[in-house]
């Protein structure tokens, strides 16, 4: 079976299910599998053994209808990344989005 964790996970999907199942206060827990008591809450109050996604599930940068079209010409011409297209765009302290033609 392939286990895949994240990469600052504390505990395995056994400890986890181990846990959820346990009647043993949260401290004795704690102890027990070497994490915190807030580790022994999170995995009681979930239903699955499994991580989660860290994927953000909200875009948090927004971009004005003139800057979405900077972004969709350089990206159809220049093929860069969505991070370099995010720092050409993104109004800054010295920096202004204009299209030039």
């Amino acid at each position: 079976m392939d286990i895949r964790l994240h990469k600052n996970a504390t505990t395995t999907p056994a400890h986890r299910a181990a846990i959820q199942a346990s009647d043993k206060p949260g401290r004795e827990l704690a102890r027990e599998f070497g994490v915190s008591e807030d580790t022994i809450r999170r995995w009681r109050k979930r239903a699955t053994t499994e991580d989660g996604s860290h994927t953000a599930h909200r875009l948090r940068t927004t971009l004005t209808p003139e800057q979405e079209a900077v972004v969709v010409a350089l990206r159809r011409t220049l093929w860069l990344s969505l991070e370099d297209m995010l720092a050409v765009t993104r109004p800054g302290p010295q920096t202004s989005c204009r299209l030039v033609r």
